[in-house]
């Protein structure tokens, strides 16, 4: 029997989804994956072990629900952060969920909504004006300087003019790599609290996603977090921890900003089995983060070499930095450049402004492959 034709379906969906398409890089099978920032180095066998052990033992237990405010897994979290960025922080003061993605939709679900506006600064993550539509709170994109750095002034201004609850601050910035100093930071977080949203400040999220990749003397927001009580500094384990397929995304705040998070939160949002890995792996930090160096090292050399290079007579541009990533370019047809890359078995990543394409930073044999095949496509 031959399967039966899929038949359009009319279905009642919302209007301002009506069209719009799931988020998503495209996933597919070539020699170079260079296109969504993931660790090229996996977990070794000693963290294998260790998360196998953890595991299983949760899985003796999965008849039950997992323990919904996850103290252990929050105590483990909050030592890691005092140990990488030299701030101490309360469990209670720690919040993780299912990716950094589901935080921030947390953080939108509890500070955002129907009459409320969300502001960050463009370009950044694509994915953040999706937080505010699946909320309805109202998205809007401030400006970034030429270089992809933030002019506080400018800053200051979009905030007074828009009025948002929820500010968010990417550093470093993805698709840029670029981190924000400590001056910026604070002077959003002061401005932030001069606002009058029914009776509260805004609140400011420094999304440090690549945190760990910043380059040395570059400071982390954590150290802000006793000064602003509306500041949430938010993490992922996917990069430099390599764990990327097991989603856990986490952020230190205020004890008051997290118990907002546990009301948004679905019953037993993160699993026993999720809970154990990560646990499992923060018992091997030092391990998993040995790789974080010769990321940070293969990145600088990236750009050195990219600015380097000549494309029709004109010197390629690599930005600045503090990431696992370099956006480089400007390229007259990116698509086409992207494509030839992908034929060679290099896939990359065709995003933000036009003309620039970005590369995850993978191993010296991923790296090499990126450059002969841009040297063949781009004629450099």
């Amino acid at each position: 029997m031959s399967a039966a034709t899929p038949q359009p379906v009319n279905l009642p969906i919302r209007p301002d989804l009506a069209g719009e398409s799931p988020y998503g890089a495209p996933q597919l099978d070539v020699p170079h994956l260079l296109n969504v920032n993931e660790n090229p180095y996996g977990p070794g066998p000693e963290v294998v072990a260790t998360i196998t052990e953890l595991v299983t033992a949760a899985a003796a237990g999965l008849n039950r629900y997992p323990d919904r405010d996850f103290p252990a897994l929050r105590q483990d979290l909050a030592d890691y952060l005092a140990r990488e960025s030299g701030v101490r922080v309360a469990k209670e003061q720690i919040w993780a969920a299912n990716g950094s993605n589901e935080v921030m939709l947390h953080i939108m679900q509890a500070f955002g909504g129907p009459g409320r506006t969300a502001l960050s600064f463009a370009p950044t993550y694509s994915m953040y004006p999706e937080y505010a539509r699946d909320t309805h709170t109202t998205w809007v994109a401030g400006r970034r300087e030429s270089d992809f750095t933030l002019d506080a002034e400018v800053a200051i201004a979009t905030i007074r003019e828009h009025q948002p609850s929820v500010i968010i601050l990417t550093s470093p910035n993805n698709p840029t790599g670029t981190a924000l100093t400590t001056d910026v930071i604070v002077a959003v977080c002061e401005a932030a609290l001069e606002l009058d949203i029914d009776g509260a400040p805004a609140v400011v999220v420094v999304d440090e996603a690549y945190g760990e990749f910043r380059r040395a003397g570059v400071p982390s927001a954590m150290e802000l977090l006793a000064r602003f009580p509306n500041l949430a500094v938010s993490r992922t384990m996917s990069k430099a921890f390599a764990l990327a397929g097991a989603r856990v995304g986490y952020l230190a705040a205020s004890q008051g900003f997290v118990d907002a998070l546990r009301v948004v939160r679905l019953p037993y949002h993160l699993s026993a089995v999720t809970q154990a890995t990560a646990r499992g792996a923060l018992a091997h930090a030092t391990t998993l983060l040995a790789t974080v160096d010769s990321l940070r090292a293969e990145r600088d050399a990236t750009v050195a070499w990219l600015r380097a290079q000549t494309y029709q007579g004109s010197p390629l541009q690599a930005a600045e930095s503090d990431s696992n990533f370099v956006l480089f370019g400007t390229f007259d047809d990116r698509h086409a450049v992207w494509q030839g890359l992908l034929d060679r078995g290099v896939l990359i990543r065709e995003t933000g402004p036009e003309g620039w394409l970005r590369v995850s930073i993978g191993t010296p044999q991923d790296m090499d492959a990126f450059k002969d095949a841009l040297v063949e496509v781009a004629g450099l």
